[in-house]
């Protein structure tokens, strides 16, 4: 994700404002606890969003989007060492960076 990505924009109902917290949750009668989706609020709405979710047991983690991007780049990092230090390949099909791969 790019926070200045237009696309990333709040899920409150008819609100177009771009995208600032990430709002982790999880209904824990369809998924199992380590599972998270996730809606985007903006500063307007974060505390409504929360409180919707809040009220029934399904809010688990707010974070600012910025911290949430870095925190999945840093697992996409660490997913990527790992196919690379075991010698999986990725969906490419390759095993790790090469030619005209960062």
């Amino acid at each position: 994700m790019n926070t200045a990505d237009p696309a990333l924009i709040c899920s409150a109902k008819g609100c177009r404002a771009p995208a600032v917290w990430v709002l982790a949750w999880n209904n824990p009668k369809l998924h199992t606890p380590e599972r998270r989706k996730t809606w985007l609020a903006c500063e307007e709405h974060r505390e409504y969003l929360s409180r919707f979710l809040g009220v029934r047991d399904f809010l688990k983690e707010v974070v600012t989007l910025a911290d949430w991007q870095e925190a999945e780049k840093s697992a996409a990092n660490a997913e990527t060492g790992e196919k690379a230090e075991t010698g999986e390949r990725g969906a490419d099909g390759e095993s790790g960076p090469g030619p005209g791969r960062a």
